[in-house]
């Protein structure tokens, strides 16, 4: 029997609904911990519990299934505040924030807060210059608010070129953390991985767009978040700093500062591992100089200003009854991904502790090679080619530079690392498989989404019927999701730096020709046109002249510092020149379009328009 995922009734029993899940999902949790202590196998705990979850996602996305547009396109527009918030905050923690962010920290250590601080502060941006004004335009996707604004086919067209670029790159990263995760989980080759967690991917979205996007990412949320705080209160009581470890973790950052003078943290190894790092940098310290502090800064400036620019984001904002609704949920969005990001730093402290500290059972750096290598963890991570041990002195001994991994494991690592029980590695899994899960989802949704009712129905065949609209759609699902899968098990790059690099796209193509929609009456469409083409145009050129400074297109050093995952500050200047300097080279738009403008920036009242 199909269930009505719409309507007063079932909006009613949103709470009581995902509570039973909630309960759900931690007595399978515990049936799991049980079976552990009866013997079963830690590969089949980790299968089990891939599998429960991705079966309930599906099981939400086949009973979320539909026909109509609206619902399909923005779920009905009736999604509570409180519900699209967590729903956003899946959307937005992404297999970057669950899988990467805390391994980013863990590795390159202060600098890499620059992430943490960026992604939060543009949800600021996201509150005050962008939601409540898409919203009460009315449109379906963000290209059909610039088409819309602006007129014209090219510049809607546009919109949508810089829509993929920076969507379909932040998805291979997705894919990349469902494969590392599939691969640990089930045992299985990563470049198999991608393909099964495309899998998982598509049957979330396929059937009913939004609609099937919203609820299960609801579901999804209450997964990572549960996943990632019970290993880390979990290690933090074991190492004796209590229940509380995001405001605790202070003095186990000092300790690892004095271990790092003893263990020699910073010095080289002695051979590098192609795709794999060893510890070189300090935890704590902030890298000194203003060229430091500048390159902090501008990463920072990138993650803000990218955030406030990603389509698959903004279009979460559609889906609210109410203008006023859409600006309660930036706040709830903020408050769910606040209790991950404020996590995210404990987390890796612990993690590094847990290896570094010779006190707890758990250390390995300074023991005999041997004791290290038959270690089950570091067996079944080598395994898969996602950390080695190598004695490079011959001395029998494992020095800090002697051990390398890939960053993107240590969340997943961590309850091994840390001595918990295999259970906890299970329940993480599930979480980082649902954070990317999560975020693929809207990612390839925003893409289908923008070639279909942009591309396909505004621009090619506007007669198109519902049903030719929405099989298109998942047609297109299904090909980008594909080529992104393909794309992923290449591993061009880390997950972290994928999800840079999508920023600086966003950034460079979307945000003023969006945020000049709003604010600036005058900007026109020949404007509007210049900013995407150039600042796309410009940003990508100089991604590819840093990473291939001996091409003749090449630069020797990066301007200023700024290296491949800032680009955007050279692609969103050129943009902001381009459609200043061209907007005032043509007539300002026609009077209904400024009466329109002056009508969204009140943020209450009535939507603009019918998005068709």
């Amino acid at each position: 029997m199909k269930m009505q995922w719409e309507g007063q009734s079932f909006m009613q029993n949103l709470p009581k609904l995902y509570g039973m899940y909630t309960g759900g999902f931690l007595a399978f949790f515990a049936l799991m911990a049980v079976l552990e202590q009866l013997g079963l196998p830690a590969n089949v705990i980790g299968i089990l519990f891939v599998a429960f979850t991705i079966g309930i996602y599906a099981f939400i996305g086949i009973l979320s299934r539909t026909m109509a547009v609206e619902a399909y396109y923005v779920a009905g527009r009736s999604v509570p505040p409180v519900f699209n918030g967590m729903a956003t905050a899946a959307d937005w923690m992404s297999g970057a924030s669950f899988v990467a962010m805390a391994g980013g920290v863990f590795m390159a250590g202060y600098s890499y807060m620059a992430f943490i601080v960026g992604w939060t502060g543009g949800y600021i941006l996201v509150a005050t210059l962008m939601a409540p004004y898409l919203r009460k335009f009315g449109c379906y996707t963000v290209p059909d608010f610039i088409g819309t604004r602006y007129g014209g086919k090219m510049t809607r067209f546009a919109a949508v070129v810089v829509l993929v670029v920076a969507s379909f790159t932040y998805v291979t990263a997705q894919i990349t953390a469902t494969g590392t995760i599939a691969a640990r989980a089930l045992l299985i080759p990563f470049e198999v991985g991608v393909w099964f967690g495309l899998a998982g991917i598509l049957v979330c979205s396929m059937l009913g767009g939004m609609r099937a996007v919203t609820w299960t990412q609801v579901a999804q949320y209450i997964v990572l978040i549960i996943a990632y705080l019970i290993p880390l209160v979990w290690m933090s009581v074991v190492q004796g700093f209590g229940p509380f470890p995001q405001l605790t973790y202070g003095p186990a950052v000092e300790r690892i500062q004095e271990l790092e003078v003893v263990l020699g943290v910073g010095t080289p190894p002695l051979e590098a591992v192609r795709g794999l790092s060893a510890l070189t940098t300090l935890h704590a310290t902030p890298a000194e100089g203003l060229m430091a502090a500048w390159q902090f800064v501008t990463l920072v400036a990138c993650m803000m200003i990218g955030t406030a620019s990603l389509p698959h984001i903004l279009m979460r904002y559609f889906t609210t009854p109410t203008v006023r609704d859409a600006r309660n949920s930036v706040a709830w969005s903020l408050f769910f991904i606040f209790l991950l990001y404020f996590s995210a730093p404990a987390l890796a402290t612990f993690s590094k502790l847990s290896m570094l500290d010779p006190t707890l059972p758990t250390a390995i750096i300074g023991q005999p090679i041997e004791e290290v290598l038959a270690l089950s963890w570091i067996q079944n991570w080598s395994e898969i080619g996602l950390l080695r041990v190598i004695d490079q002195n011959g001395d029998g001994i494992l020095q800090i530079n002697e051990f390398f991994l890939n960053p993107d494991i240590i969340v997943l690592a961590t309850p091994e690392m840390a001595g918990l029980p295999y259970v906890i590695s299970g329940l993480v899994a599930a979480g980082g498989m649902a954070a990317a899960m999560s975020t693929a989802d809207g990612l390839l949704l925003a893409m289908a989404n923008a070639l279909s009712h942009d591309l396909y129905y505004k621009i090619i065949d506007p007669k198109a019927e519902t049903k030719k609209r929405l099989l298109t759609s998942r047609i297109l699902l299904l090909g980008i999701g594909a080529a992104g899968a393909l794309v992923a098990s290449m591993q061009l790059t880390g997950i972290l730096g994928a999800v840079a690099w999508a920023f600086c796209f966003a950034m460079s193509g979307l945000f003023f020709p969006l945020v000049l929609g709003v604010w600036w009456k005058r900007a026109n469409r020949q404007g509007a046109l210049a900013g995407m083409v150039v600042g796309l145009g410009a940003g990508w050129w100089y991604l590819l002249a840093v990473r291939n400074p001996d091409a003749w297109y090449g630069i020797a050093q990066p301007w200023l510092g700024l290296n491949d995952l800032r680009f955007g500050i050279v692609g969103i200047t050129a943009s902001l020149i381009a459609m200043v300097a061209v907007t005032l080279m043509f007539p300002a738009p026609d009077q209904e379009t400024q009466d329109m403008i002056d009508e969204l920036r009140i943020p209450s009242g009535k939507t603009i328009l019918a998005a068709g």
